[in-house]
């Protein structure tokens, strides 16, 4: 495991050295570091966006995101905090959220295609999708319905960027970015 982090560790701090990160954190997350981390990010980005409509698809994102590494990560039933790599950065146009968690490799292959098949659709067939889970109301062993990937991309309107990095048999690292489109300016 230490290699792989090491290998993200050096790209994100290439990526801050050369463009600046509002925020990065690697380490236990648990519902009252979640809520202080959001306080900070959205503190930050309140300084550079004056949008109110990037800002809260900023935080949904943001919160989303956080969610997905407590709920799914392949500790989330042996402990009360989950392990994950959480980075917001910002670009010229655009805002990025990057996470990183633990993923079992049983987990893997239909997490891959779930967010393929969800990067594939439109905004229509993303609102039908999850329509159709909130009329069915399908949860999981983990307390989810995928709703929270379903409603970043309808969000954003921008699909998911993944990888998946083999740490052992049994788990990967899963790293997954989603960006927030700043508006054209006029």
């Amino acid at each position: 495991m230490d290699k792989d982090l090491f290998f993200i560790q050096t790209i994100l701090s290439d990526e801050m050295t050369s463009h600046g990160f509002p925020l990065v954190y690697k380490g236990p997350l648990n519902h009252q570091i979640m809520k202080f981390f959001t306080r900070m990010a959205e503190e930050k980005i309140s300084e550079n966006c004056s949008d109110s409509s990037v800002k809260r698809k900023i935080f949904h994102v943001m919160v989303e995101m956080l969610q997905n590494i407590t709920r799914h990560s392949v500790d989330y039933d042996k402990r009360e905090d989950s392990i994950g790599i959480f980075v917001i950065g910002e670009r010229k146009d655009y805002y990025y959220i990057i996470t990183a968690n633990v993923v079992k490799s049983s987990e893997v292959r239909q997490l891959k295609e779930s967010i393929e098949m969800l990067n594939k659709m439109n905004k229509e067939e993303l609102n039908q999708l999850h329509k159709e889970i909130m009329r069915t109301g399908s949860i999981s062993s983990k307390g989810g319905a995928g709703l929270g990937l379903i409603d970043i991309l309808r969000r954003t309107g921008e699909k998911y960027n993944y990888q998946f990095h083999r740490l052992d048999q049994e788990s990967y690292l899963f790293v997954l970015k989603s960006t927030i489109n700043l508006p054209a300016e006029e």
